[in-house]
């Protein structure tokens, strides 16, 4: 099991070898944080961001939950795009799920989870949208894996609506919101080709057929 000094072992290694790979690496990244991506993925040990992207710190800002739920109601989440949009300029908002959600499992699940089955009504709700799909798969993990990328999709179209993102769209600014997920059993990101440019790319995800 790892301890507490290891980790601070562990990260003086850590920053030991960037100074060595990239001398001024932390020089730089004191004096400014410009990132073009805002990350809102799951609190997932599994997942993190900036490495499964392959990226240094400071090039993607990041938001993670329980689940990836954007909820309009949510000041800490609001409070992240905010920053990101208003103050950091940032150009693309990347919703990522991750197969083998804990979250998503524990929504479709019938006994109680404590205070977290509050946090995640709003899958019950993603589960009813799609029912018929979903209870038209074979099996407990295909529906589950299904769900994942349902739930993606949903809060792309949730982080769309937020008076944030709609705001700087009235406003002319070029920022789009983008459904991914990731596969944890071999390490890559999938486009779920859910993107969103406008106010008009919601209008159609909302109502595809107009």
């Amino acid at each position: 099991m790892t301890t507490p000094s290891q980790l601070l072992e562990s990260n003086r290694k850590w920053a030991a070898h960037v100074v060595q790979e990239r001398p001024s690496f932390f020089q730089a990244l004191v004096s400014q944080q410009a990132p073009e991506f805002l990350w809102i993925g799951c609190s997932d040990s599994r997942v993190p961001a900036s490495e499964i992207l392959g990226i240094m710190p400071g090039e993607v800002f990041v938001h993670r939950n329980v689940a990836n739920l954007v909820h309009q109601t949510d000041v800490n989440c609001l409070s992240v795009l905010e920053y990101g949009i208003e103050f950091l300029r940032v150009r693309h908002i990347i919703v990522c799920g991750h197969y083998g959600c804990g979250g998503i499992e524990a929504a479709l699940e019938t006994h109680p989870h404590a205070l977290v089955d509050n946090w995640l009504r709003g899958i019950h709700n993603v589960y009813r949208k799609h029912r018929r799909v979903l209870d038209g798969l074979p099996d407990r993990e295909a529906r589950l894996r299904a769900l994942c990328e349902f739930n993606v999709r949903e809060q792309v179209l949730n982080a769309a609506r937020t008076t944030v993102l709609q705001t700087a769209w009235r406003d002319g600014r070029p920022i789009a919101v983008h459904g991914w997920i990731y596969k944890l059993s071999d390490g890559l990101l999938k486009d779920l080709n859910i993107s969103l440019y406008s106010q008009d790319d919601l209008d159609a995800a909302l109502d595809p057929i107009a």
